[in-house]
């Protein structure tokens, strides 16, 4: 079941520290994650462990064998993709609670047919051109934090 708060999904991510740093920020947040496809690692990973130090029992995770699947799970929901394929400014969206942001794999990030299908929702974090991408956890904690400001919440 969906966060109604924020959702961030993973669409099959490569690096352990990566996805153990974005679920320690869920748990921090109170976002759910999910962990979508094939994964580039062991859920007992220690470095994956590591990276979420001891915040597993505070957060809400779910894997899903495919985003399709999970989009028809949540078909009233709205979901974001992120990318440097798009001029569309994260800070330029409204974003709402319940809301998906959805991150591609560290290598290659989300696959052109996806963002094909869903252009109209395609987000960037601006950067300078003579750069390829930012740190996937940062991207999410980038887009987790302005969703946030714009929901106006103070977390305690």
């Amino acid at each position: 079941m969906k966060s109604d708060f924020l959702n961030i999904v993973l669409y099959e991510p490569e690096i352990p520290q990566n996805t153990g740093n974005i679920a320690r920020l869920c748990a921090c947040l109170g976002a759910k994650l999910y962990l979508v496809g094939r994964l580039g690692f062991n859920l007992s990973d220690k470095y994956l462990k590591r990276a979420g130090l001891d915040y597993w029992d505070k957060l809400q995770i779910e894997q899903v064998e495919s985003l399709s699947k999970l989009i028809s799970e949540n078909k009233n929901s709205r979901f974001f993709y992120f990318t440097t394929k798009t001029d569309r400014i994260y800070t330029d969206n409204k974003f709402e609670k319940g809301d998906f942001l959805v991150f591609g794999p560290e290598s290659r990030g989300i696959p052109e047919e996806i963002l094909n299908q869903n252009k109209e929702t395609c987000l960037t974090i601006p950067m300078r051109k003579e750069t390829r991408s930012l740190n996937l956890s940062n991207s999410v904690a980038i887009a987790a934090y302005e969703a946030l400001r714009q929901f106006n919440v103070r977390l305690q």
